[in-house]
């Protein structure tokens, strides 16, 4: 079992995180709202850190995942962030939806420091992680990938090495792209249908038949 620190405990997080618990990994969590990972604790017997780079310290694996790229520097480059004390032989996860522009510039900041970076966005909604059925898309180095795989079977479904570092956040966006189109055409249909002077949730009742 590994000493893993969980940084963001949101919607996705919580859940993630407390699967890592239940597969008997030693977890430290840190969150912005203290609350929160103090619930956490105490419903997974984990432990609590006051700062990122508190909870990132004697880690073997870091795994955060919050809201944008800047929350993301934040945690991470910023003051008090994970980068700082994470040890040299390290993994960093970061399973949050940002740009792949920020996923190679921790990539090359955790180079120059020594560890590997992983970004690894994830599908599935917050009832595929509260179930630990998510799909995850990685990017980074193969053998940082291989020391990962254990870590994130604990909540994932489907995981695949895409390629280098960014490659997982260009895979969600295809991801995002297909969801688009999809609303898109349901947006279309239903407009058309109320056009037409149809009802238009009859229609949409029928045609989910077929």
């Amino acid at each position: 079992m590994a000493r893993v620190a969980f940084i963001g405990l949101g919607a996705m997080g919580y859940p993630m995180a407390g699967h890592l618990a239940n597969k008997g990994h030693d977890v430290t969590v840190f969150n912005r709202t203290l609350a929160t990972a103090q619930r956490w604790a105490q419903e997974y017997s984990g432990r609590v850190a006051q700062t990122p780079a508190q909870a990132a310290q004697d880690a073997e694996f870091v795994l955060c995942c919050v809201g944008n790229d800047d929350d993301l520097r934040a945690v991470t480059v910023g003051e008090q962030g994970a980068f700082s004390t994470i040890a040299a032989d390290s993994v960093f996860i970061d399973h949050t939806t940002a740009s792949a522009q920020v996923a190679r510039e921790l990539g090359a900041a955790a180079q120059e420091r020594g560890f590997a970076f992983l970004d690894a966005p994830v599908s599935g909604g917050q009832l595929g992680a509260q179930n630990g059925v998510l799909t995850i898309m990685v990017g980074g180095d193969a053998g940082a990938y291989q020391r990962a795989e254990p870590i994130l079977e604990c909540y994932a479904r489907m995981q695949r090495l895409m390629g280098d570092v960014g490659c997982g956040q260009l895979t969600k966006m295809v991801n995002q792209i297909c969801i688009g189109g999809l609303l898109q055409g349901l947006s279309e249909a239903l407009h058309f249908a109320q056009s037409a002077g149809l009802d238009a949730e009859a229609a949409m009742e029928v045609i989910s038949k077929g």
